[in-house]
């Protein structure tokens, strides 16, 4: 796969011009997105902003920022939707999307025993459910309010390069 036939590739370099839930929040090394398709309000997914389809072509900033992201996703989405947890998830398999990910889902306290730890993944397979681009508009928005001033950038991050 080329970058050109890469989805999130595809987005690099138009952040002023996406809507809010395709572009969360970023830094040099990292732009978070709501996932299309999926009946969870607030499922993000983190990508690194070049292309690189396995995690241990990470550079080492790369990789020394994701946990930071990971944890400040995680308690962002805990302040705006209550979840009891997150599940953190990485696979980058499916046809489009080798591009490496990090699904970042939140966990909600009401969550079906069907759907906790990798049943989740039938809650993304759900058009009939999905919720709206207004409403992931909403919740991109309001976990942005989560840091300081509503930034794009989440403290801790770097001025874009």
């Amino acid at each position: 796969m080329t970058t050109a036939d890469c989805y999130p590739c595809s987005k690099e370099g138009e952040f002023d011009r996406l809507p809010p839930r395709e572009c969360v929040a970023y830094d040099e090394h990292w732009r978070v997105v709501h996932a299309f398709g999926t009946a969870v309000p607030g499922w993000l997914v983190l990508l690194p902003r070049r292309h690189v389809t396995a995690i241990h072509d990470l550079t080492d900033a790369e990789a020394a920022s994701l946990g930071v992201w990971q944890v400040d996703l995680s308690r962002a989405l805990r302040s705006v939707t209550g979840c009891a947890k997150t599940y953190v998830v990485q696979f980058a398999e499916a046809a489009g999307f080798a591009h490496v990910h990090f699904h970042v889902v939140p966990r909600m306290p009401d969550l079906r025993p069907e759907h906790r730890g990798p049943g989740v993944f039938d809650l993304l397979r759900s058009p009939d459910q999905a919720v709206t681009a207004d409403e992931a508009d909403r919740l991109a928005l309001a976990l942005r309010s989560t840091w300081s001033g509503g930034a794009v950038r989440p403290p801790g991050s770097r001025s874009d390069s």
